[in-house]
């Protein structure tokens, strides 16, 4: 199943997060082959999380034994933050296609509103000072940006372009200037954040939404203090969860899985392990019964429940 975008294209409703693998490159080229051969057709990733070129080699070996076609597929990467001004938004899409090894993308996202020093080196996408702050780029500009988002729509290079982490003020900054509007955000969603006000405020305004973390997200235990995070909540234990999983003899995990997409919203779950990669799949052949959709609602905790960090200011 798939989600329409406001601009025709369709997006498949599961996808495979390609985000930062604590395992080696390798283990993230595996789990890719493992999930198309599974039947996925939708794969994120970024800049940041350097994992581009292991699904481009992933994709290639698919393409080149003729398991798959490029048409086939939905491909979305992300705009790092060092490149969040107007003369590096193209370099960075250029290094994204070369690392991917295809010649355009289905979806391209500004992976966060916040911009950061860019000191020549493509790969230093995290800067920090001598004392470890993190180097900020205060003169970024999100309106500029964008009218160069659109640009790579226009020569062909991304098929539609969105949004990741953006709040609502930050989405109207963009939808006041947008000639091309943005299809998609990119947020962290799940049973204990389900951001119902974001939900509906995308939807009034054509943007769907796609969400990352939607088990409950990981603890970041080894990310920097000055980060902000906290620990995840641990989702998959909860009373509610297990209970549900147990009346419709399914894993916890498929329980929130498929609750998410019934709130029209396209899911990423990681994976390298190739039975929760084909559990994590099979979603869409049952419905959660209305109320036991409203008693998962119940579960809401709002931000305090928030894994990813935030960042300062």
């Amino acid at each position: 199943m798939s989600l329409k975008l406001s601009n025709g294209y369709n997006m498949p409703l599961v996808g495979l997060g390609c985000s930062v693998f604590p395992e080696p490159p390798s283990v993230v080229e595996k789990a890719v082959e493992t999930a198309l051969e599974i039947g996925y057709r939708h794969f994120d990733t970024a800049t940041l999380y350097n994992t581009e070129l292991h699904l481009g080699n992933a994709m290639r070996k698919a393409f080149d034994a003729g398991k798959v076609k490029r048409e086939d597929l939905f491909i979305v990467t992300k705009l790092p933050q060092t490149a969040m001004a107007p003369e590096r938004v193209s370099q960075f899409m250029d290094k994204a296609l070369r690392d991917l090894q295809l010649e355009y993308v289905d979806l391209y996202l500004v992976h966060w509103p916040v911009g950061m020093l860019y000191r020549g080196n493509e790969k230093d996408m995290m800067p920090t000072d001598t004392e470890g702050n993190y180097l900020f780029d205060s003169s970024t500009d999100l309106e500029a940006v964008w009218r160069e988002m659109e640009k790579l729509v226009e020569s062909g290079r991304t098929k539609s372009i969105g949004l990741s982490n953006f709040n609502e003020k930050q989405i109207k900054r963009i939808l006041k200037i947008a000639k091309i509007p943005p299809v998609n955000n990119q947020v962290e969603l799940h049973a204990y954040l389900q951001q119902p006000q974001l939900r509906e405020f995308c939807k009034n305004h054509g943007i769907s939404l796609t969400a990352y973390f939607p088990l409950g997200g990981l603890s970041r235990k080894n990310y920097p203090a000055k980060l902000q995070i906290t620990v995840a909540p641990k989702l998959l234990e909860d009373p509610i969860v297990l209970d549900l999983a147990k009346k419709y003899n399914l894993s916890p995990a498929q329980i929130l899985l498929r609750f998410s997409t019934q709130l029209d919203v396209a899911i990423i779950p990681k994976s390298s392990n190739p039975t929760r990669l084909l559990e994590n799949f099979q979603i869409m052949d049952f419905t959660i019964e209305n109320e036991d959709l409203e008693l998962l609602k119940t579960l809401d905790q709002g931000e305090p429940a928030r894994s990813c960090f935030n960042w300062p200011g």
